[in-house]
């Protein structure tokens, strides 16, 4: 199936990168709502701007890039031979883990706001600051990965 892409394959990979990076800033965003949530969760009023904030951001941004990243990601890696068996792919496998690792954040963080909403953190501020950062870290290796191609 390598190469079924043909002439779309440079629209298809453009339209990948494009998701990513809504996905991305939409990643970058989210994790600084949830910080501010808990923080203002002793203000009766702040909870329900702060769920209402992450629900748009998790419906418009958030979802549908992490579901158009994935499609048009798996087409691509179909494209390049993942599933013929051939050498020379060791970095994409180690992206797609990174990617999947990154999904798993993903979900974490939609199901922390869950328990934002709920008024049940459980989360000091700091480490919920710090697992910030995990979004951060995770592109930088699947760009590294991506571009070098070190395996």
């Amino acid at each position: 199936m390598t190469g079924f892409l043909g002439a779309a394959y440079p629209w298809v990979k453009a339209a990948h990168i494009v998701f990513v990076i809504f996905w991305m800033a939409g990643l970058f965003m989210f994790p600084r709502y949830l910080v501010h949530h808990q923080e203002g969760l002793s203000d009766p009023a702040e909870p329900a701007r702060w769920i209402r904030r992450e629900g748009l951001l998790r419906r418009m941004i958030l979802t549908p890039s992490l579901v158009v990243v994935w499609v048009l990601g798996l087409a691509l890696a179909v494209n390049i031979g993942l599933l013929d068996g051939g050498a020379g792919l060791g970095w994409l496998h180690a992206k797609l883990a990174f990617v999947l690792l990154l999904s798993g954040y993903h979900g974490w963080a939609v199901g922390y706001a869950r328990k934002l909403a709920a008024s049940r953190p459980t989360l000091k501020p700091r480490q919920l600051r710090l697992l910030n950062e995990v979004p951060a870290l995770a592109a930088a290796v699947i760009v590294v990965l991506a571009v070098v191609k070190p395996f």
